[in-house]
């Protein structure tokens, strides 16, 4: 009987211990993140003092991302939400605004930023330049910190710091790699206008874009693509830049309409998978910064 007892108690404890979305009540505090990209970030400001849910997976567009059941109520209960933002998670805004409404603290990192113009509206697709990305990660960090007061640790600020540094460094080896590109070679062709804070960051010319605008889900016009194929013709343009997360099939069309140009893929939107040159943010935009090197230098 007296065993009987002990083992209940013991189970009415462990119950107790237990979050109302089923986490540990020592668990540390989750922090949901919508793009792979941001969630690598935030995995090296945070460390292990936090709970990091990246909700897509390497690869996944994000404009056409939607969150499942299971993610939407994750993101719902989350101690902090961090968002790309300027309307880049095309197919999350929905949910995103659900959970703010829920109570839930969103953190925007292109809050950060003064954002370029793209089109009618603002571009959202700052971590091309990692410079930009050192000061939206500050940001991130500034505003996790305030929401969690469980991240106010010296660890935290350590980690922060020297991840920041890191970027600042990153953004140092860019500007070396692509010193091989001479200034009349420093025109992109890319599948959708992505690299707009890294042309502004290190003096190139987006010359067009196959999808105009900057989101995956518009369609080029037959008259468009025409223009821009004359352009790449008229400045004798070797390579466009198709993306490993789209499929590179309207870059091979536009492609066989010039003369000799080579479709490169980058890292754009979405981190590579796990081994891959791109499965980190530095290694994307490492492997991005040589492969523009290799193809127009």
């Amino acid at each position: 009987m007296r065993t009987v007892l002990v083992a209940g108690l013991v189970a009415t404890a462990l119950a107790a211990c237990s979050s109302a979305d089923g986490q540990s009540a020592d668990a540390g505090p989750k922090i949901v993140v919508t793009t792979n990209i941001l969630g690598d970030v935030v995995e090296e400001l945070v460390g292990e003092a936090a709970d990091v849910e990246v909700l897509m997976p390497p690869n996944a567009d994000p404009h056409e991302f939607a969150a499942s059941a299971q993610q939407a109520a994750s993101m719902r209960t989350a101690d902090a939400l961090v968002v790309n933002g300027l309307g880049f998670e095309e197919g999350l805004l929905d949910t995103v605004e659900a959970a703010e409404d829920d109570g839930v603290t969103v953190i925007t990192a292109t809050d950060a930023i003064e954002p370029l113009p793209l089109g009618a509206g603002d571009d959202p697709h700052l971590f091309t330049d990692p410079a930009r990305m050192g000061t939206a990660a500050s940001h991130i960090a500034d505003e996790l910190v305030t929401s969690i007061p469980e991240l106010d640790t010296p660890g935290v600020a350590d980690r922060v710091a020297a991840y920041v540094a890191s970027l600042d460094e990153l953004d140092t080896e860019v500007e070396g790699i692509l010193d091989a590109v001479p200034a009349e070679r420093r025109v992109l062709v890319t599948n959708h206008e992505v690299f707009g804070y890294f042309a502004d960051r290190y003096d190139f010319e987006v010359l067009g874009a196959i999808i105009p605008g900057g989101s995956t889900l518009a369609e080029p016009s037959p008259a468009e693509l025409d223009a821009l194929v004359d352009a790449i013709d008229r400045r004798q343009v070797p390579a466009i830049f198709a993306e490993t997360s789209a499929p590179a099939r309207l870059a091979d069309a536009l492609a066989s309409e010039g003369a000799d140009v080579e479709v490169v893929e980058l890292y754009s939107e979405s981190l590579g998978e796990p081994g891959s040159p791109g499965a980190t943010y530095v290694g994307m935009v490492r492997t991005n910064a040589e492969r523009i090197a290799a193809a127009l230098g």
